[in-house]
């Protein structure tokens, strides 16, 4: 009687597309050169679902999209820009993710070739750091890709509160926009994103995460209409945005869907800020405040006054010592990220506070904490749960490496 031999090439392609989808994209591409019957498996569209191709756009290449389109990827990142981009929507008919970060020869003239009829499919585009692209391409996407969901425009430092007219205009399915150093952005453009102005825009009313980094131009003004048209947001970023204060907390302390909240170098907020946000009726899980050096121990209580349900907590560089940590500690039972990196009035007596009362704590950054001794170190190592400990800039003494 004969034994049958098992091997790998006696598999059904469908067991083979299985074992293949768990391949990175590099290895996907070589077991397709292994045989045919690999090759046909790996073509399956399982095997590349969600994965995003990286192009460099230099020369023709008649068979690249087909191969893209066979296997089902519909996701590109263009790494560099030397031919059309209509070369790419052309070729893609059915793209739903388009990458063009970094893609600085990228003009308004052509974009606009590019985008000449709907793109129903395209849900996804970054734009960021494309710096020719102005408020004309904003008005080709706001006209052409009515269902995109993502907008990326960080670094795009030509666009002003007229596109952002136009995209509240025609983006009514936004959820997240980013326009960190959209440097001409000011409250007037907010406004138009937050419904202020319909008689000329609707409004992007379903955004959920709004990136206005660096957004020198925004003040209060611009927090009092995101409160009151963007009542689905659940991401707000403001750090670098200087003029913003404790008065434009009070607005936000309302927005009950809100989660994370990053007033990074917010350099007019205070405790009186803190106490605004505690005092409202904000979920808060994410805060971060670092380098916000009117912040102290006062704030320490506020937080955990009202917003005792936070899970990550960045205060690196404020000016809290043992006595905020303190103040704290006791209610933050759900916290599990605290950054208290280069506060350098925290010693051993605050490390053993938090060992203490947060044993949820996954991670902590101590990084520049020059006071705390192998002692306070010790206590935090204790912690049940720790994952991640920074311990950059920290020496211990002379008298611990006898020890």
């Amino acid at each position: 009687m004969f034994e049958m031999e098992t091997h790998i090439s006696c598999l059904f392609p469908e067991i083979l597309a299985i074992i293949f989808s768990y391949l990175d994209v590099k290895d996907k591409g070589r077991v397709a050169q292994v045989c045919a019957a690999w090759r046909d498996a790996s073509y399956h569209k399982s095997v590349w679902r969600g994965v995003e191709a990286k192009l460099h756009l230099r020369r023709a290449n008649p068979s690249l999209f087909p191969s893209l389109q066979t296997r089902g990827i519909k996701k590109v990142q263009i790494l560099s820009l030397r031919r059309s981009l209509s070369y790419v929507i052309q070729g893609m008919p059915h793209i739903e993710s388009l990458n063009l970060c970094g893609c600085f020869n990228l003009t308004d003239n052509g974009l606009g070739h590019a985008f000449v009829q709907d793109i129903p499919s395209l849900r996804v585009l970054n734009l960021s750091l494309c710096k020719q692209i102005t408020d004309s391409s904003l008005g080709r996407i706001a006209q052409y890709l009515k269902n995109l969901e993502v907008l990326e425009l960080g670094g795009c430092s030509n666009i002003t509160n007229t596109g952002l007219l136009l995209i509240a205009w025609g983006l009514h399915r936004l959820n997240s926009l980013n326009l960190r150093s959209c440097r001409h952005v000011s409250d007037v453009g907010i406004g138009h994103l937050s419904g202020m102005t319909r008689s000329a825009a609707e409004g992007c009313l379903s955004l959920e995460k709004l990136t206005l980094q660096d957004c020198q131009k925004l003040t209060d003004l611009s927090l009092k209409h995101v409160s009151k048209g963007l009542n689905k947001l659940k991401v707000l970023n403001l750090s670098f945005c200087g003029g913003i204060s404790d008065a434009g907390m009070i607005h936000l302390s309302h927005m009950t869907h809100l989660c994370s909240l990053n007033l990074r170098s917010c350099d007019n907020i205070s405790d009186t800020g803190i106490m605004h946000l505690a005092m409202g009726s904000l979920r808060l899980s994410g805060l971060d405040v670092s380098f916000c050096d009117k912040i102290g121990d006062q704030s320490m209580a506020y937080i955990a006054q009202g917003l005792y349900q936070l899970k990550s907590l960045s205060l690196c560089s404020c000016h809290i010592s043992d006595d905020g940590i303190n103040r704290m500690v006791r209610q933050m039972h759900e916290l599990k990220t605290l950054n208290i990196g280069q506060c350098v009035r925290i010693t051993d007596k605050g490390l053993e506070l938090i060992a203490d009362h947060l044993t949820q704590l996954t991670g902590i950054d101590l990084y520049g904490c020059t006071k705390i001794t192998k002692r306070g170190l010790e206590r935090i190592t204790q912690l049940p749960c720790l994952k991640v400990l920074n311990l950059g800039l920290w020496q211990m003494t002379e008298s611990e490496r006898v020890r």
